[in-house]
């Protein structure tokens, strides 16, 4: 795949997704070829770290085909050891322009972090330990606000927050001073499929 800019890559995403949700999606496109020579290498045009919840595959909201995006997937989009690794090799090995940190609308995660934090909910082992990533996010949450408007608010607040740990690695410091790295947040509406990318 040609080099392609993060504006570049950030377009055939919000193109997708619009596809998408016009019902005219051209995933899956294959042809042997093209597995043949993805065999070889690869070169997505971006990183998603998104969350694990089955209803919201990157691939298939952005209408995309094999090769074209880097996938992570964590409950809560939460950025641990592992994502954290991923998202290095991205940077490093594949090069990728865009990194896209994509939440979605009712996260499982994010209403169990909330839980914690208003309710003193406990969790297995486990789920507490994603909890105790996305707690930090929920810090400015209003108590007073409805459950589904926390849960909108918790959800957007957790993608930045997850951007921010990214921002702030020494790997997101020298990407960003390259010049070579764009870092977007975006949310997906569950219910349509729609993801909006966030200010």
């Amino acid at each position: 795949m040609q080099d392609i800019t993060a504006d570049e890559a950030l377009k055939r995403l919000v193109d997708g997704n619009a596809r998408f949700l016009r019902g005219e999606a051209r995933f899956p496109t294959l042809k042997k070829e093209v597995l043949a020579e993805l065999a070889r290498a690869q070169h997505p045009y971006a990183t998603i770290l998104g969350c694990s919840d089955s209803r919201v595959p990157p691939e298939l909201l952005f209408d995309t085909g094999f090769g074209e995006l880097f996938v992570i997937r964590v409950a809560g989009n939460t950025i641990g050891t592992e994502a954290a690794g991923s998202m290095q090799y991205a940077g490093t090995h594949l090069h990728t322009p865009l990194f896209v940190v994509l939440g979605h609308e009712g996260c499982g995660a994010v209403h169990a972090a909330l839980a914690t934090k208003f309710e003193g909910a406990q969790h297995r082992s486990r789920i507490a330990a994603v909890v105790e990533t996305i707690l930090p996010a929920l810090e400015e949450i209003d108590r007073t606000l409805s459950h589904e408007a926390q849960l909108k608010e918790a959800v957007r607040a957790n993608v930045r927050w997850t951007m921010r740990q990214i921002l702030e690695s020494p790997e997101g410091v020298a990407r960003l001073a390259e010049g070579k790295m764009k870092l977007v947040g975006a949310v997906c509406d569950i219910q349509t499929g729609e993801v909006t990318f966030l200010p």
